[in-house]
């Protein structure tokens, strides 16, 4: 039976996206929240990933709400737990802690048409209801198992990324890791300072470029808390640079292709100079186009292919038995411990990552398979009332997820300001809104590296199965945020 209490707003994730929403509802005036974690904090993707070499891949301060910034990064790429601890003090700063519960994994959500309001199913069989439903699941948070035949049948140890065993031992071991995307390229190197004998396993390399990372020096760092002004600064200059990097290589490359292959010569160079071996380094470069798939930044990466105990594996893998691994040419490497950084499965698993179901019994995740990935603006979808969708097709704007967070703040405060001069109880964006919006990202990403570069080999999640480029927003962040704080209000029916 669901619960006799009906909260103001449900919010599912408890990482940065979901406290910048909550954040938003309390703006608002609306108090009676609850956040809904699966896991057992917060912090989202900063709390599950704890491997070793985790760190942010852009500059810290461009990673934080612009409203609550934070002086205090050691780094210039902070750490990973620099990144949870923030996220601790968000939590504590807007009193968020106490509105969440944790190791709650939720089922589903349906819209009551009846009643006007969501319930959402609890696993273990609690219900409780709400008039808005947020979902703030994360574009980073159901990690993708490979699906290689015979995984399960090894007799050493397996850990995936996601889930990291800080009590595993690898020192004198000898590890395989699948997968070279971000996550790897930060963990292979640490992998390769303990490990007896190190197999990576290469599917799709990646454009890896120099990472100016340094350390913050303490005296900047009491300079940014003393007077805000200087590290709100630093961080719009940081947010400028990565703003012209994605706008002109990525969603104009019809108009400045050249950007793209300054950055491509620019990773091919930092290869050359770090890797002796050529065969390795041949093997090491892409053949898709840079800006295809996210790009990363590491010193220490490409350096650990010239030790004797790493192996670069680019065969494909046929299967796995008790004692290790065998690629498609026969060949064996017996392994004590397989690593898989094998990603998220965004597409399959998280849009949406919890049975959503609205007006007339519409399935969510069935009506995107079926109409195409799309929601008004990034947050709104035409027959779920009162749903804010945080990560939504056409949502990411920018290179900093913050960017993301905050325009879609801006959308919610226009939006429910709205609501409630109104006084109406529920909104809905209108269909013909939704469409023109859908039509509009597909004629932007006509002219973006997505649709004109070399990207069939990239293996990027920013494809969806159907081969479309509907994760990222293709305008500016300035567009955003502008669209943002200034949509049509009659885009939504309000009752």
């Amino acid at each position: 039976m669901p619960s006799e209490r009906v909260h103001d707003a449900i919010v599912v994730g408890a990482g940065f996206g979901g406290m910048g929403a909550a954040i938003q509802l309390l703006r608002n005036g609306y108090d009676d929240l609850v956040i809904l974690e699966r896991e057992s904090d917060l912090g989202g993707t900063w709390h599950v990933n704890r491997y070793p070499g985790l760190a942010v891949d852009i500059p810290s301060p461009t990673y934080s709400y612009s409203f609550e910034p934070n002086p205090h990064w050691t780094r210039l790429f902070a750490p990973g737990v620099e990144l949870k601890r923030y996220a601790v003090h968000v939590a504590q700063t807007y009193d968020l802690r106490r509105r969440m519960r944790f190791d709650t994994v939720v089922e589903s959500a349906t819209w009551d048409e009846t009643t006007e309001l969501w319930q959402v199913e609890i696993e273990g069989g609690e219900a409780l209801r709400a008039r808005f439903l947020l979902t703030a699941t994360g574009f980073l948070s159901q990690p993708k198992l490979p699906d290689i035949a015979g995984i399960s049948d090894f007799a050493g140890t397996v850990v995936h990324t996601t889930r990291w065993d800080d009590d595993v031992e690898l020192a004198g071991k000898r590890v395989g890791i699948i997968g070279t995307g971000a996550t790897a390229v930060q963990l292979i190197p640490e992998l390769a300072r303990v490990a007896e004998d190190l197999t990576v396993y290469q599917r799709t390399p990646i454009w890896v470029s120099a990472k100016p990372d340094l350390p913050v020096p303490s005296l900047v760092r009491k300079a940014f808390a003393a007077v805000p002004l200087t590290h709100r600064a630093v961080r719009l200059g940081g947010t400028a640079v990565l703003e012209a990097m994605m706008v002109s290589a990525v969603l104009h490359y019809d108009q400045v292709p050249l950007v793209n292959a300054v950055a491509e010569k620019a990773c091919r160079l930092h290869l050359r100079r770090q890797v002796k071996d050529p065969d390795v380094r041949r093997r090491l470069t892409p053949d898709y186009t840079f800006g295809c798939k996210r790009p990363t930044f590491s010193n220490d990466y490409y350096p650990t292919f010239n030790r004797e105990h790493v192996h670069l594996e680019t065969t494909s893998i046929d299967h796995v038995d008790a004692t290790g691994i065998v690629t498609s040419d026969g060949v064996r490497t017996d392994l004590d411990v397989l690593v898989l950084a094998t990603g998220f499965d965004l597409w399959e698993a998280n849009f949406p990552a919890i049975r959503i179901v609205g007006r007339e019994g519409r399935d969510l995740g069935q009506w995107w398979r079926e109409r195409r990935f799309q929601a008004y603006e990034g947050v709104a979808v035409p027959g779920f009332p009162n749903l804010v969708s945080l990560n939504s097709p056409y949502s990411y704007s920018g290179l900093s997820y913050f960017t993301t967070i905050e325009s879609q703040m801006r959308h919610m405060d226009r939006l429910l300001t709205e609501l409630q001069r109104r006084e109406a109880r529920s909104f809905e964006v209108s269909a013909a809104a939704n469409e023109g919006f859908l039509d509009a990202m597909t004629e932007r990403v006509e002219h973006s590296i997505f649709t004109l570069g070399s990207c069939g080999s990239a293996n990027s999640y920013y494809f969806n199965q159907h081969g479309e480029a509907t994760l990222l927003r293709p305008t500016s962040t300035l567009n955003a945020y502008r669209a943002a704080s200034s949509f049509p209000l009659e885009d939504y029916q309000f009752a």
